[in-house]
This record gives structure tokens, C-alpha cells and sequence, in this order.
């Protein structure tokens, strides 16, 4: 008998038939001996008492296991367009990898590479709110001086070119339109830093007289940031960058759904066509990630414009290809397609950028 004849040589060991038992040691369901994993729970049918050398074993058999998913994954990736999603539907799933993981993997090495490759300053914690012992600092200095409610001109400067802020109390914004009253009140934070550079919400809000409500202090945080960004905007790019990892992720499942509508009448569930748009931007990465390296090599971008033109073919290949229409059908869908992704990029770009603003 011929057992483990395929295996690797490190796994053959507790594939002996001397091993076996009649009797599955994990969830006790009845085998033959004949059988090498269970049929219920699919763990190997063996009873081999555990060694130091077994450790080693499980796991280079395991690294080599992963690795041959790996490569077919990548291989059918790049040169199959479509195919790795057209296997994966029809149950052909255990020689590919997760497409789910293997983005992640993908989308995690291609960031990683271009913030190595692209010099982005890193964002600075500005401690807004400032630390504990800055504001009891604050307050003591205050107390001592018999200050409560100190006045706008305790935190100005000494310096005579710079004048007073207009100002506008808090009672007279509820006179105004809610838009006008937050143009007033963004002008009157806005002149308030410029004039003193305080970042502490608190102390800001008590020395315009100011209520220290949730909305005030998170408003004067967000002048301060416009004005910081104004003055360098790599700060908030660069805080923008380490999130489109995630923007992108939450944003392919939006994206399958115009496809599902788009081809509403093919026999497809909405989780193939996420399944599809998952192994594209996959496959994107993994092509403008080897452009980002060409680039760094050869300091120029045209292996970028490279893969750009060499995505725009794969793409519509994979589209015929999984879908199984005729070209001019394709081509057309193909066309709607992309400009409903650049639509909605457009718009999750804008949103993003506000939503990242708003919880900077």
C-alpha cells in the first residue's frame, strides 16, 4: 500500500497505517481503517502520541500547504483574468486562497510599499484638549489671580501689532440662521487662535465667554485643524492615507452592488459579484504594487502608466471572461461600469475626506 505516496515527506510520519484507529479521537466518529481523515470533522485519522520533531513538521507543512495556495492564487490571479472568481463560485475553492484575506494581505503589503516609497510626513498629535496637568496649571494660575471667566485679552500675546478680534457673544448667534451663526462663530474661533494659538478647546470656550458644550468644543477643534491644515496639508494627507485601506474596503462592497444591478438577469447573487470585485482590486494591488517598485528602481512613473493600460485590458478580459458575454455586450457594460466606479469615488473620496475631517 502505497500511503502518504503524494505527501510530503515531513507529514508522512502520522500517516502510517500503523497509526490508525477505528474511532475518531476529536469527535468520535466511527472510520475504517482505510481512512486517513474523518468524514465528519476532517481531522487526521491518526494516534501517533505527539513528538518535539512534531511541531517542526505541522508547521513547515503547514507554510508549504499555504504556499501552494498561494502561488496558484497569484498565478490565476494575473494571467487568468476572471477564472480564479469563475473556480471559486463553482465550489473549486480549497486550492485557491481566501479572496477575502488574500486582499487584505495584498492591500497591506501595497501600503506598506508605497509609504516606504513616497515621502508623507506622518500626523502629529497636537493634543487638541491638551493634558491634565495643563489644565490644572491653567486653572491654578487663574484661581490665584481671582480669574473665573478669564477675558479674551489674558491669552493674547504681548505683542502691540497684534488688535482684538471682533467678537460676538454666544446669545447673539441665536438671533442668526444656523448657517450664518456657524460662519460668525468659525470667524470668531478662527481670530481667537490666530491671536492667541490656543489649541485647549476649554480654556478657549471660557475666555470667549463661551458654554463648554460638546458641539462648541468640537467646532473650535475643527477650526483649529483648518487653520493647522491650512498651513501644512500634509498633516491631515497623510492621517487621510492611512485610512484609504479601510475607505476602499468598505467601499468594494457598494461598488458590487451597481455591478449586481448592472447584470440583474445573469444568475448571479450579489456575493459573486463581491467576490469578483474583491479578486480585481486584488489584482490591482498586486500590479501597481510591482509599479511602485519598477518606479523606485528606475526613478521614473512609467511603470505606473504601464499598469494602468495593462489593468484596463485585464479588466475587461476578467469581465468577459467570469460574466460569458459577447464582446460589443462587454465592452458596453464595461464603459457603464467604469464610469459608475469613478462616480462613486468621486463621492466616497468626498465623504471620506469630510468624515476624516470631522473625527481628525
Amino acid at each position: 500500500m502505497n500511503e502518504g505516496h503524494n505527501l510530503p515527506k515531513i507529514y508522512k510520519e502520522r500517516h502510517r497505517l500503523k497509526y490508525r484507529s477505528t474511532e475518531c479521537l476529536n469527535c468520535h466518529h466511527p472510520l475504517d481503517i482505510s481512512d486517513e481523515f474523518c468524514p465528519n470533522c476532517s481531522q487526521l485519522n491518526s494516534t501517533k502520541k505527539l513528538a518535539f520533531n512534531d511541531f517542526f513538521n505541522e508547521f513547515f507543512a503547514g507554510i508549504f500547504a499555504y504556499d501552494s495556495r498561494f502561488y496558484r492564487t497569484l498565478g490565476a490571479l494575473l494571467f487568468k483574468p476572471g477564472k480564479i472568481s469563475k473556480d471559486y463560485i463553482q465550489g473549486k475553492r480549497v486550492r485557491y486562497a481566501n479572496p477575502y484575506r488574500f486582499y487584505l494581505s495584498a492591500s497591506i503589503i501595497f501600503f506598506l510599499l508605497w509609504s516606504v516609497t513616497h515621502e508623507v510626513e506622518s500626523p502629529i498629535n497636537f493634543d487638541l484638549e491638551g493634558s491634565a496637568e495643563e489644565q490644572k496649571e491653567v486653572d491654578s494660575i487663574l484661581t490665584a489671580q481671582g480669574i473665573e471667566n478669564p477675558p479674551l485679552e489674558v491669552f493674547l500675546p504681548a505683542n502691540d501689532s497684534i488688535s482684538t478680534p471682533e467678537y460676538i457673544a454666544e446669545k447673539d448667534l441665536d438671533t442668526m440662521s444656523f448657517l450664518n451663526a456657524r460662519i460668525k462663530q468659525w470667524q470668531v474661533f478662527s481670530d481667537h487662535y490666530e491671536a492667541t494659538g490656543m489649541r485647549n478647546s476649554k480654556v478657549a470656550l471660557d475666555s470667549l465667554n463661551y458654554s463648554n458644550s460638546r458641539f462648541n468644543q468640537w467646532f473650535y477643534r475643527k477650526t483649529v485643524n483648518s487653520k493647522i491644515f491650512g498651513s501644512d496639508a500634509n498633516l491631515f494627507w497623510s492621517y487621510f492615507y492611512s485610512k484609504l485601506p479601510f475607505i476602499i474596503f468598505f467601499y468594494l462592497p457598494v461598488f458590487a452592488l451597481f455591478i449586481w444591478l448592472l447584470y440583474l438577469r445573469r444568475p448571479f447573487t450579489y456575493m459573486e459579484h463581491l467576490i469578483f470585485t474583491f479578486h480585481n482590486q486584488t489584482t490591482w494591488f498586486v500590479l501597481f504594487g510591482i509599479a511602485v517598485g519598477i518606479n523606485t528602481l528606475f526613478n521614473s512613473n512609467f511603470a505606473t502608466a504601464l499598469a494602468m493600460f495593462i489593468f484596463a485590458f485585464y479588466l475587461y478580459k476578467a469581465f468577459r471572461k467570469f460574466y460569458g458575454q459577447g464582446r460589443v455586450k462587454t465592452l458596453i457594460k464595461f464603459i457603464i461600469i467604469n464610469i459608475i466606479f469613478f462616480t462613486l469615488a468621486l463621492l466616497a473620496f468626498i465623504f471620506s475626506v469630510l468624515a476624516s475631517f470631522a473625527i481628525y
